[in-house]
Order: C-alpha cells, then structure tokens, then sequence
C-alpha cells in the first residue's frame, strides 16, 4: 500500500486530470490511497465566496457562478455527454453548498470557512474519480470526514489520533484504488467538516500512510522535487535528492512551501519515507525525504515568508522584559491566533515577527498597548537561510531595508521591509 498526492495544480483542468491518469498507469501502481486536492484555484475562489457572504455588499451568486462553471468546463473536457452522472454529481453538490449558505445561522467565520472550502475537495475528488471509473481504473471513493476525527479547532483542526486510526483501519482497503480528499476532517461531537490548515492535504496522505503503515508517500508536484530555494524569487536554484527527517522538519518550521510542517512528525515516527516528484516527468527521482545523510547535495536552502507583521515592545517603566512580561505577551499572541515565525529580546525589548492569519493584529494591539511601549511594521518579509555561508546573507542584505537579523550555528533569519 502507498500513498499518491495531487495538489490544485495537476488537477487545474482536464488535461491535468488526465496527466494524473498518466502518472498512475507509469507507475504501474495497483494499491493506492490517491489524496486530492481542491482543482486549481478554487479554494480561493471559495475564499472569495466566503468574503461576500459576510460582506453586505458581497454578490455570493456570481462567486459561486465561477466556481460552478470552472469544474463544469472540466467535466465538458473530460466526458463526451452531459448526461454522465458527474454532471448530475456537481449539481447535487453545489444544491448542498448553497442549502449551507442559505440556512446557516452562525456568525463564526472560521466555521463558516471549513463549511465552505471543504468543497473544492469534495467536488474535485468526485470528478477525479468518476473521471477514473470512465476509462477503466476501479476506484472507491471515500468521504475522508468519515476518517479523520478532529477537535472543533475550526481552520487548523488537531487530529484525534485514536479514532482516527480506528476508522482509517476499518473503512480503507489495503487493496485496490482509495480516492479521498486532503485538507478535511470533522470534528468528534458534531460531525462538523473542519479543515486542517492550509496546504494540509499532505498533512492528509501522511495521516493515512501512518495509520495504514505505508510503504510510502508520495506527493506530486508541477517542480522536479524539493529545491533548495523557491524559484518564483530565487534565479538559482537546486534539487535537493535526499533529505533527513530533521533537516526536512528544520525546513518545513521555517517555512519551506513544498512540504507542510506537519506532514514529517506522523512519517517520522514510523520511519515511512516521503517522495517529492514531478507529475510532469514521473519517472524521475524526485526527492527523497528519509533516513539517511542530513543533505544531498550540501547547500544552502533559502526560505521566505512574505507579508508578516514585526512587533517591537517595550516595558513603559523601563523595567526589564522577563518571564512574566514575556509570558503575557505569548498568552495574548495565543488568544489572538498569531503564528509566531521569529522572536528576539534584550533587556528592555522584545520583537516578534508573527503571521496574522485570522486578521486580529488591531485587536494584538490594543491589548498590548495596556502594558507596553508598541510599535510595528507590516507588511515585512522574513528571510531564512540554513547552512549559510556569510557572503550569500551580505548578498541577500544589500540594498534592503533589515529590521532585525537573528544567527545561530546553521541558520541565520533577515526581517526586510521591501
């Protein structure tokens, strides 16, 4: 049994889907939990759809117009008749979405985001499925909510481990084709669909593989592997072909796009390795996330995280910043559901560069405003590079505007207001 992972991108249009076909039958695999996500873009036309329904000004009907007619052009594309069954499948799907829309009653927007989004799985994966079944490769489709059981943590859901494993063992077969979502849960008391955190599909197949014993997973991307930087803002880049657990789990923490920092933890823990490969070129090697050298080839790997908001405070009594002043600030940072990327302190400072996902920085703000001394910048970007070498961080510096720079050993971070 392995576990396959399709991202937006090779399922944005049905050429795409039928590439996917193309990938399975050269690699001649027969047992198979294939992991799917939303097509293209949609989780952010879903987003948008999200936006006008708490707007009042927002036109819901024309957001979910285009998230109809992307998958309905898909489905012209990838059968001969509009009677197929599939097309009657999106009809019903999108009659339940807008039944959500029309009766719900709660004013939770995260709740309301898991509600909503989770559909570009749902619809994505039924296609890709009834798209298999139409040229002869046996599928069972599987509602994965029916699997992973989460807590009510609505947009970044934690997995109950021992029901999940429970339900994941009773309901897949360790033979033959199982074709599911990525990204979705639900929770345990209510059924609720929670999700798990934006680019957790490969949160997902590594949830299955760990809970199925895996021989491996492997996630297929439009890049030949994992690079050592990311080529849409670095000219020169590298394909790392093999990289340790740690070194994998170091990178994703700081932000690598090319695999989700929870994805590693479940894989470790079994010692069940991970493939990053092309689904443009499936036969080459990829990257090899495993037991092993830390890195193939040594080299600098470069990360970037853009659009975070540095926070500088100070005592106003001139007091020093110690346990119970920081301790403050990280429980407020938690009840406002910031995600801390970098921290730095002196005696009477203390900086946090933070992403504010749930947008409540005005709010981090206020309270902090209470006890401290508060400045920010917004809108910074914060650069990581591991196994650096000092000329490559002057390069990265010059001309550039660094708030603040933090060094260790191995890994040395910028903040840069651009």
């Amino acid at each position: 049994m392995k576990i396959f992972k399709f991202g937006g991108a090779s399922t944005k249009d049905a050429d795409s889907v039928k590439n996917v076909v193309s990938v399975i039958k050269q690699t001649n695999e027969k047992d198979l939990v294939v992991v799917v996500s939303a097509m293209g873009k949609i989780t952010n036309a879903l987003e948008e759809v999200i936006k006008d329904y708490f707007s009042e000004s927002g036109d819901v009907k024309n957001a979910l117009r285009t998230v109809y007619d992307f998958h309905y052009e898909i489905l012209t594309g990838l059968f001969s008749s509009t009677s197929h069954p599939a097309f009657v499948e999106l009809e019903n799907t999108f009659k339940e979405l807008k039944l959500f829309l029309e009766t719900n009653k709660s004013k939770n927007h995260a709740f309301v985001y898991d509600q909503v989004v989770s559909f570009g799985e749902l619809i994505s994966s039924k296609i890709v499925s009834a798209y298999f079944s139409e040229i002869g490769i046996n599928n069972t489709w599987l509602d994965v909510r029916q699997c992973i059981k989460t807590d009510a943590s609505y947009r970044d859901a934690n997995v109950d481990w021992e029901k999940t494993q429970k339900r994941i063992s009773k309901k897949v077969s360790q033979k033959g084709i199982t074709l599911t979502q990525g990204f979705l849960g639900s929770e345990h008391t209510n059924n609720f669909t929670t999700t798990l955190g934006r680019e957790g599909s490969d949160y997902t197949a590594a949830i299955f593989a760990y809970c199925l014993n895996a021989e491996n997973v492997t996630i297929w991307k439009d890049v030949p592997g994992v690079l050592n930087a990311d080529p849409r803002y670095f000219t020169q880049t590298r394909l790392l072909n093999h990289i340790s657990y740690r070194e994998a789990i170091e990178l994703a923490f700081y932000g690598a796009s090319v695999i989700h920092p929870k994805t590693l933890q479940p894989l470790q823990r079994k010692e069940i390795p991970l493939y990053v490969k092309s689904f443009l070129n499936p036969t080459a090697p990829g990257t090899c996330v495993g037991k092993g050298v830390t890195l193939d080839p040594q080299t600098s790997c470069f990360i970037l995280k853009k659009n975070l908001v540095l926070i500088s405070l100070s005592s106003l009594d001139f007091s020093f910043m110690m346990e119970d002043n920081i301790g403050d600030v990280f429980k407020w940072l938690h009840k406002y559901k910031m995600k801390v990327e970098m921290i730095q302190n002196s005696a009477i400072s203390f900086s946090v560069c933070v992403n504010d996902k749930f947008n409540n920085l005005e709010s981090l703000l206020a309270k902090l405003r209470e006890k401290f001394s508060v400045k920010w910048n917004e809108n910074v970007t914060l650069y990581t590079i591991r196994h650096f070498n000092p000329a490559e961080v002057k390069a990265l510096a010059e001309n550039k505007n660094v708030l603040l720079k933090q060094e260790s050993k191995e890994t040395v971070q910028l903040v840069i207001k651009e």
